[in-house]
């Protein structure tokens, strides 16, 4: 732990023990204009024609006093120690595996050793290391992306501790991946953002033109009505889309920017532009802090700190344009000609493989360290005022914190969790996926038509079926048919959350929306479409086959299709939001629709299943939609399906002459003790029923059980994605 430095972090300058020479490399490294010489976002409204005499614009708080507006923010940590448990290998098994022999149970890896530091407005920390070093483990620290239960060690902003919830409102975590709509344009998924950020009383054109005025700070204005694109259709360069990435987390003007590698993958200039936006983005009033591979000479040009690691330890801690000066004193001058961060991390990679590792790096830092906190100390300008106080300082010059207003003393739970009502955030969900939907609609198309073939081949094979022995045979076989392959169906809804998962990851780890919002959205915007899918699938099928009921069975007929969709849609989502492989998630659902099928009282009724089994059977969505159909089909009284000699044709009897039936009638008439003729009804569709063991729940009472059923699961997938999602490390 280095000597005073969580105590006494300050403002100071590090030029006061620089030499000629390396204060001229801070000059050239300090060309940022001063803070009061900066364009926030809402300075750029203002130049596009943003009124603030709008009556629905936020209460921005405007401090008493001018040199608030002078303070900067700044964000300290202290100590920060994190580490995770090593799991023994299962394969190969640790009797043939010397390693794991080795390896002593519960032993832990350390990731973060004993960090401090700090970043402030206006500037770029840059986190630098090879791979393994700790940069994102870092980064997820003060991001909040760890369990405070795991991390040790303390993260400040401006001398108070600072909260989770505070932290979601007021920053903005970028992602390594670029998790972005394929089919929405650059526009649009930036609007859509600032839907989700910017509160309901900002007028949609206020957030027009603050879309208008990122996508300008961006770089974009070429590419807005671009989309964004794929492998599958071509849209925006990758640098265009890393920008696009940022610009969907900065839409609210955060006050801290997390970014994990976000040049990583880009060439040379589609990097420097991504970093000179983020530049920018600090300028206004932001503290960005980044974790970056190995940056040019260009890229380091535009830092303004440096925290570099090696095996979780703080190697160095500062600016750019010393670290010329601290490797020279540590002995290992760097060259005039050759790269310094490039440099540097060879150099410290020769030393992670000698014996004794970065020890002696590490503990130099620390003294140099301490050498820089004592002169900081000595230059300290005065206390730094409270965070409440410089969060409505930053809100009264144009930064918008979701609406971040009226504070009181309990900052934390003053501030808005949420920029919007829950009813705002539905909308602009369905408004997003109905625009991807509309985008794509060969996903739709695909589904359509499969219920449509499927309907017109069931039509033409079960062809009016008549009252007959054989047609009930049939009538059974095409109501299993028909309402597990509705289930069947509803697979194609698969892929669908399973490609917006990481998307819906991140927007929910900062607050975008509620995961409630999102279940509820993509429910209610389902419905049109199981509509439709219903009423092709009842219309292909019902006058083709012959069903009965008229009108009033067809009715019944459709509702229950909807409703068998409806439940299996939500079975068949809430997988996805438990299982993430897509071809997993696949396998599983066919197997537990197979299950039941089977189990439906189809293949084998009620009475036969096994006391075991039985549970299942009552679990199976494919009984109770199979059950009611089979109900509005057999419930009419006046229908007679056996008729005198009708009841030989199940037997092998079947090919003997109607007379010598007739006599068999007459004889059966006699030992009954009751007239049996040829036109005598022996089974209705009563006794269809009780043969096939679907009475013992009532048709209506099957359709309101398929339809709580959908709701269950929709219930479930809510749950699932509020444990499933949480987004942080153990």
């Amino acid at each position: 732990m280095l000597t005073g430095e969580c105590d006494n972090l300050s403002m100071a300058s590090d030029l006061p023990f620089l030499g000629p020479r390396q204060a001229m490399e801070v000059q050239e490294f300090s060309r940022k204009p001063k803070r009061s010489m900066s364009h926030t976002l809402g300075e750029l409204l203002q130049q596009v024609g943003d009124s603030t005499s709008d009556p629905l614009q936020h209460q921005y708080f405007q401090p008493h006093d001018p040199a608030v507006l002078a303070q900067p923010f700044v964000l300290s940590f202290c100590n920060l120690s994190y580490s995770v448990k090593i799991r023994r290998k299962i394969f190969p098994p640790p009797c043939f595996s010397r390693s794991n022999r080795d390896t002593p149970r519960g032993k832990t890896k350390v990731l973060l050793n004993d960090i401090s530091g700090e970043a402030r407005e206006g500037e770029i920390m840059a986190v630098l290391g090879a791979s393994g070093s700790g940069k994102s483990t870092l980064i997820d620290a003060l991001a909040d992306r760890i369990s405070r239960e795991s991390l040790k060690g303390t993260i400040t902003l401006n001398g108070d501790v600072l909260e989770s919830k505070l932290l979601k409102v007021i920053s903005a975590y970028v992602m390594q991946d670029d998790l972005l709509f394929p089919m929405l344009t650059v526009e649009e998924t930036l609007m859509f953002s600032a839907e989700f950020r910017l509160p309901r009383t900002m007028s949609k054109s206020r957030k027009k033109a603050r879309v208008q005025a990122l996508i300008d700070q961006l770089g974009l204005r070429n590419a807005a009505k671009t989309v964004i694109g794929d492998e599958g259709h071509r849209g925006v360069s990758g640098g265009e889309r890393r920008r696009v990435s940022i610009g969907t987390d900065i839409i609210h003007d955060p006050i801290v920017l997390f970014l994990d590698e976000p040049t990583s993958g880009l060439d040379s200039t589609s990097a420097y532009m991504v970093v000179k936006v983020l530049q920018r983005i600090a300028q206004s009033g932001s503290i960005v802090i980044m974790s970056i591979h190995q940056p040019s000479y260009r890229i380091l040009s535009l830092l303004d700190r440096l925290i570099i690691l090696s095996r979780g330890q703080t190697v160095f801690s500062g600016s750019p344009a010393i670290l010329q000066q601290f490797f020279a004193e540590f002995g290992n001058p760097i060259p005039a000609n050759e790269d310094k961060t490039e440099f540097a991390l060879d150099y410290i990679r020769e030393l992670e493989a000698t014996p004794g590792g970065t020890k002696n790096m590490v503990d130099f830092n620390k003294t140099w360290q301490n050498k820089k906190n004592s002169i900081k100390r000595r230059n300290s300008n005065g206390p730094r005022i409270s965070l409440k106080d410089a969060i409505s300082a930053s809100i009264s010059m144009g930064k918008l914190v979701s609406g971040a207003a009226n504070m009181d003393s309990n900052l934390s739970s003053s501030v808005p969790k949420y920029a919007n009502p829950i009813w705002k955030e539905m909308i602009v969900i369905a408004n997003r996926s109905i625009t991807n939907t509309r985008r794509a609609p060969e996903l739709f198309g695909a589904r359509f038509a499969a219920v449509i073939i499927t309907g017109i081949i069931l039509a033409t094979i079960f062809w009016k079926l008549d009252n007959t022995p054989k047609g009930i045979q049939e009538r059974l076989g095409f109501f299993a048919f028909a309402m597990s392959t509705t289930f069947y169906t509803c697979a194609e809804a698969m892929p669908v959350f399973l490609l917006e998962r990481y998307i819906f990851m991140r927007e929910t780890a900062y607050n975008a929306y509620r995961r409630s919002s999102y279940v509820l959205s993509h429910a209610i915007i389902s419905i049109p479409t199981l509509l439709i899918l219903s009423l092709a699938f009842a219309i292909t099928t019902y006058w083709a086959v012959g069903l009965a009921g008229g009108t009033s069975g067809f009715m019944f007929f459709f509702t229950f299709v909807l409703a068998s969709f409806w439940a299996g849609s939500s079975f068949v989502t809430f997988l996805s939001g438990i299982i993430f492989n897509l071809m997993v998630a696949y396998t599983v659902v066919v197997a537990i629709l197979a299950y039941f099928v089977l189990f439906s009282g189809f293949f084998i009724s009620r009475d036969r299943i096994p006391s075991y089994w039985i549970w299942f059977h009552y679990a199976s969505l494919v009984k109770y939609p199979y059950q009611g159909v089979m109900q509005n089909e057999f419930d009419d009284p006046s229908k007679c399906f056996v008729r005198g000699i009708q009841v030989f044709d199940g037997s092998p009897l079947r090919s003997v002459p109607d007379s010598v039936k007739l006599n068999m009638l007459k004889s059966m008439s006699k030992t009954l003790g009751m007239n049996i003729t040829s036109s005598t009804c022996l089974t209705t569709g009563a006794d269809v029923l009780k043969q096939a063991g679907v009475t013992d729940i009532d048709k209506w009472s099957c359709l309101w059980i398929t339809i709580a059923l959908g709701f269950f699961f929709r219930v479930l997938f809510y749950f699932a994605l509020l444990i499933g999602s949480k987004n942080k490390r153990r």
